[in-house]
């Protein structure tokens, strides 16, 4: 499976590459831009899909779905947004094709054109709004709290698998609340809530904190965000929750008579993530063997290989592999036995390596006679001979063990990657020749962080949730201008 595949040292984008389609988890379309994901790439994103949503409705949050199309005219309400988002818009103008006349094919038919063009969605705020509008009358109707599972197209030139795509499939959370206050707690819980998973699941370490006025979402009074660390020394947006404040409310005229008897505007915020995870998983665990799963999204935990020489050897063995199966399921335990006759053990060895399976049990007739099983490890690539009494509890402590130590490790790698900076030559040193965080002093203007940008490609990633309270005051690296605290820079996706 790994012949012919680049080292992480050598190519890492390559590297990169190799993994998603080799490991069959996605691949390029006929259209520029988008991907098609596969069904083991596609299995990774449902895990992803049972936690996160099984958080959010543990948090009080419900499923709907809004429409694909936005009336142009809705984006013109909210400045900011549009200013946003108006270079990556796809617009829809005709609803039909026609025969050319002249022998040129198909054509579009000039005299379908709509009366107002279509937006392709690339995030719903202004057509969930629009909705509100209708939903809210008072405060009896609030909090509205809800999420929606969709895809969204954002017309991006420069494509990754995962990374960046034309359309990618994700969650947007819209919620309107009666107070300012309760708004931003919501806009802080959803954070957490990202925070958790990617740590819990992902076995992701993340940075939380505030985006800079330049990287604010379009529209947003705040966004916040968590930035986890590849192992290329590049950071990556892992999530983001915004407090909108009453922007949207005031351009889409929703509100609420208060239980004093006030018509006033909702206060609102938007949250989401989307399968540039799946990205992010890839990156931050994987190695020069292939992709590396942790556990608790593994599409399976386990994958169980029988070995054998001829036909009797075969139903004995497949037959005890089956039963270790359903053993393992029992225990919920997902499981994958591959006993298919086309392929050979070391080339079903080497796939399911490459595939990021956790675990490996090779079982073959001589561990019949012995009551033993071969146990490998994907985290580690070490394996063992174990006796196969009590083989539940021992893949449930190991899938744990490996959860666990693919966190330590990247948690590990980011800590060993965080830098301080206290001079500019001393930050452009660490940007170009080391990479990972750098946290330094900045005078806070838009000015400075465009410039730091522009000379070595860095950005701001985020300020501490705390920024400006309980920080060491200090001189910014770029201008020598007072600063309010430490801010975290990286060279980012």
């Amino acid at each position: 499976m790994a012949k012919n595949f680049v080292t992480r040292d050598e190519d890492y984008s390559q590297w990169y590459n190799d993994i998603v389609i080799k490991a069959d988890m996605a691949e390029t379309s006929a259209v520029r831009g988008c991907m098609v994901i596969k069904p083991y790439g596609y299995a990774i994103w449902e895990m992803m899909q049972a936690a996160l949503d099984k958080m959010f409705k543990d948090t009080g949050h419900v499923n709907a779905y809004f429409p694909l199309f936005i009336p142009k005219s809705f984006f013109s309400k909210e400045a900011n947004h549009v200013k946003g988002f108006a270079k990556e818009c796809a617009v829809v103008t005709h609803y039909r094709l026609k025969n050319d006349e002249n022998g040129g094919g198909i054509i579009v038919d000039p005299d379908a054109k709509l009366e107002e063009e279509l937006i392709v969605r690339p995030t719903s705020e202004t057509i969930i709004w629009d909705t509100y509008r209708k939903w809210v009358q008072s405060y009896r109707d609030l909090p509205l709290l809800i999420n929606q599972w969709a895809n969204v197209v954002r017309w991006e030139m420069r494509t990754r698998l995962f990374l960046r795509t034309a359309e990618f499939l994700w969650q947007e959370g819209h919620t309107a609340h009666a107070t300012k206050i309760e708004a931003e707690q919501e806009a802080r819980k959803m954070l957490d809530v990202y925070a958790e998973f990617v740590e819990n699941f992902m076995a992701l370490p993340v940075r939380r904190g505030v985006k800079s006025e330049n990287e604010r979402f379009a529209g947003a009074e705040n966004t916040y965000c968590i930035e986890a660390l590849m192992q290329d020394g590049k950071a990556l947006q892992a999530g983001t929750s915004h407090f909108l404040g009453q922007n949207f409310a005031k351009a889409f005229d929703v509100k609420f008579l208060s239980k004093e008897n006030k018509l006033e505007y909702v206060w609102a915020t938007s949250w989401g993530v989307s399968t540039r995870l799946i990205g992010a998983l890839i990156m931050a665990h994987s190695d020069d063997s292939g992709l590396v799963l942790p556990p608790k999204l593994a599409p399976f935990q386990v994958v169980i290989i029988p070995i054998y020489r001829d036909d009797e050897q075969m139903l004995s063995v497949v037959q005890s592999a089956k039963k270790l199966k359903d053993l393992l399921v029992k225990h919920g335990i997902r499981v994958k036995l591959d006993d298919r006759d086309t392929q050979k053990p070391g080339f079903k060895f080497a796939e399911h390596e490459f595939k990021g399976v956790p675990i490996r049990l090779a079982l073959g007739p001589r561990d019949l006679e012995n009551n033993t099983v071969e146990i490998a490890r994907r985290d580690t690539l070490t394996k063992e001979i174990i006796s196969i009494d009590g083989i539940e509890n021992i893949v449930i402590d190991l899938l744990n063990t490996i959860q666990s130590n693919l966190f330590n490790k990247a948690l590990k790698f980011r800590d060993e990657n965080t830098y301080e900076a206290n001079s500019w030559d001393e930050f452009k040193d660490i940007i170009e020749n080391k990479g990972g965080f750098v946290s330094a002093h900045w005078d806070g203007t838009s000015e400075t962080e465009l410039k730091i940008k522009e000379e070595t490609k860095a950005t701001l990633r985020l300020l501490p949730l705390d920024y400006g309270e309980n920080e060491e005051a200090g001189k910014c690296i770029f201008t020598g201008k007072p600063s309010k605290g430490r801010v975290l820079f990286a060279k980012a996706y």
